[in-house]
């Protein structure tokens, strides 16, 4: 009895599927015509919306040797810190993908390019259209440093143009970036050399006034006990005695004819500066930090992997994919309304 049940079951299932696929085949030419109508759709679409086309342009970190020019004069001997690759290239992509660099090209470039109808929209869907025009980003694992711009446009010349100003303007707010930090650190360092300087001469011009007071007071004792000329020295102390007579408590036994030489000769002085051991590097150093200027055509920030070109083919619409999309959505929206001719027919004649 089961398996009889069974057979009959297996029976009327095979003959529904016969009678859906008679009743498909019946209406064959309104799923023709659905998905054909569907298809053209798809191909309008496809060949009469603007095509895009996008310019891509690969950074990598500048070479070494263009990053030299921003050292002049960093050692650490000078206690300024020689800038590596990685530092100054990270300065560049701060800036390549800054906001403050999207929003001045948006103002700049994005808006002077849109017409009036375009430009009175609001500015927070113009940013957001502006932002789906221009991609920033890393391209794989294996090469961290190296970021890609990809600019679309439906005007090629125009995609080329556009990344070839954006990677120019945040070169030049990076270069700029980079001059002002190099050039404000040196300053620094030339005027902290300046002020030692500056203290170095003051403490010179002190202790000659010093020493001055100090041999006035040795001729008024010289004088005193009248003693022109400086006695001979005995053998025995010869160090002791000297350190006295010439800096210490026994000044005064060099005589008052010697020591009135030396208060003229030091009271005449115009300069110390030949009396400080120190001074004549300094005053090097100076000069060094006071001439240094960083040459912006011998620097780099970045380097181009490859160069801008202008786009030949457009990357969207995809007219064989949108094609091919248009015809499998409009074949099964053409089985599906047959389909709910059939279930409506159906229903029609078992009432």
């Amino acid at each position: 009895m089961d398996e009889l049940q069974t057979s009959r079951a297996g029976a009327t299932d095979e003959i529904d599927l016969v009678e859906l696929v008679r009743g498909l085949w019946g209406q064959k030419w309104l799923i023709l015509l659905v998905t054909l109508l569907v298809a053209s759709g798809a191909a309008a679409y496809a060949f009469l919306s603007k095509p895009v086309y996008e310019a891509r342009v690969a950074v990598l970190p500048p070479p070494l040797s263009k990053v030299a020019g921003f050292n002049l004069g960093r050692t650490k001997e000078a206690g300024l810190e020689p800038f590596k690759v990685q530092d100054v290239y990270a300065v560049f992509t701060r800036n390549l993908q800054s906001d403050e660099t999207r929003r001045s090209f948006f103002e700049q470039v994005y808006l002077a390019a849109l017409d009036e109808d375009e430009r009175s929209l609001a500015r927070d869907r113009l940013y957001e259209k502006f932002g789906k025009k221009l991609s920033i980003k890393a391209l794989d694992k294996a090469q961290p440093d190296r970021y890609q711009l990809i600019v679309e446009h439906h005007d090629p010349v125009l995609a080329a143009d556009w990344a070839r100003r954006y990677i120019d303007d945040a070169v030049r707010r990076s270069l700029d970036e980079m001059l002002e930090n190099a050039q404000r650190e040196i300053e620094v360092k030339a005027r902290d050399v300046e002020k030692q300087i500056k203290s170095l001469r003051e403490t010179a011009k002190v202790r000659r006034e010093d020493r001055i007071v100090r041999l006035r007071e040795a001729l008024r004792v010289a004088e005193a006990v009248g003693l022109e000329d400086a006695p001979g020295i005995s053998s025995g102390q010869v160090t002791e005695q000297l350190s006295a007579i010439m800096d210490g408590s026994l000044m005064y036994m060099r005589g008052s004819r010697a020591l009135k030489a030396e208060i003229q000769t030091l009271e005449a002085r115009q300069s110390d500066d030949a009396f400080i051991p120190a001074l004549r590097n300094l005053e090097e150093r100076y000069e060094l930090y006071s001439d240094l200027q960083i040459d912006p055509e011998r620097v780099a920030v970045f380097r181009l992997d490859g160069t801008i070109e202008t786009p030949d083919a457009p990357v969207k619409p995809k007219k064989t994919l949108i094609l091919a999309i248009g015809l499998v959505l409009g074949g099964m929206l053409g089985v599906f309304i047959a389909l709910i001719r059939l279930l409506l027919k159906k229903r029609g004649i078992e009432e």
